[in-house]
């Protein structure tokens, strides 16, 4: 081997060894981040005065449809024991403010505190309950949305991690078995207890100009213009639910990063049933 091969030779380990040395520090670096994101996440749920599955109320069953609703029927709740906050939830408010509520779904690691700042756009994409940055972000409501009130359809978004942390649970709900044996979804206000029941499960582009808008609908200015977001949902649906919002009731649409699509997005979208 000449003397130019040669240092072609070592200049080209150099930069693999170079290469894999990065690379292994960034994989420990989100394993180490990953690790601490989760303590902090499994202490905040450890704080909760009580779970979204130890409630003291009625159980919920899972029927095909959301249960009418009217002014002799009002939707079951279970009110604050001091005033504003749920007892559960009043350590964690006064921890940081800006959550606003709480999202479970049960045998799946989906078990989060919701933030929201309705004047910064996308404050918590990359920092968590702390404020500190981090890749994997928090779950958090879109600041148009009013979580108390509530909108007709408030989006709620969260990082598809590849460690199954975030929304990476709402990856396996593009089979419709998953639907079958879990069709429900726990979000909490600070105020109120709350049980959705899935509808919809679809994909979309979030490129402008292409897909499904889903996140833009907040309130209906119409029974027909919430008819339409609602069947709109179903068509592009992986598959049939049987469940059917009407107009009145109450959604979520979980929103995270789909891989198929260029700049893609699953959404899981709920009605509220209890």
């Amino acid at each position: 081997m000449n003397l130019t091969k040669k240092i072609i030779y070592i200049v080209v380990i150099a930069a693999l060894l170079i290469a894999f040395g990065v690379s292994a520090f960034f994989v420990v670096d989100y394993l180490i981040e990953g690790k601490q994101q989760q303590d902090l996440y499994d202490q905040l749920a450890s704080m909760k005065g009580e779970t979204q599955t130890e409630r003291a109320t009625t159980p919920v069953t899972q029927s095909s449809q959301p249960p009418a609703q009217d002014e002799t029927t009002p939707p079951q709740t279970t009110e604050a024991t001091e005033p504003g906050i749920l007892e559960a939830y009043q350590e964690l408010y006064e921890m940081n403010p800006h959550m606003v509520g709480w999202i479970k779904i049960d045998g799946t690691k989906l078990d989060y505190p919701v933030m929201q700042t309705p004047d910064e756009v996308d404050y918590y994409l990359y920092r968590d309950f702390e404020k500190n940055d981090s890749k994997r972000g928090s779950i958090y409501a879109r600041e148009v949305c009013d979580v108390n009130e509530p909108s007709d359809n408030i989006t709620i978004y969260g990082h598809n991690m590849a460690d199954g942390s975030m929304f990476a649970a709402l990856n396996s709900y593009t089979r419709k078995e998953t639907w079958e044996n879990n069709s429900l979804i726990f979000f909490d206000t600070l105020t109120e207890y709350h049980t959705y029941k899935i509808f919809a499960v679809f994909k979309t582009s979030a490129n402008l100009g292409e897909g499904f808008s889903y996140h833009q609908f907040v309130d209906a200015e119409s029974e027909a213009e919430f008819d339409e977001f609602v069947q709109t949902c179903k068509n592009l649906s992986f598959y049939d639910t049987g469940v059917t919002p009407k107009y009145g009731d109450k959604m979520i649409c979980l929103s995270t990063c789909e891989y198929s699509l260029n700049n893609g997005r699953l959404v899981v979208a709920a009605v509220r049933i209890a």
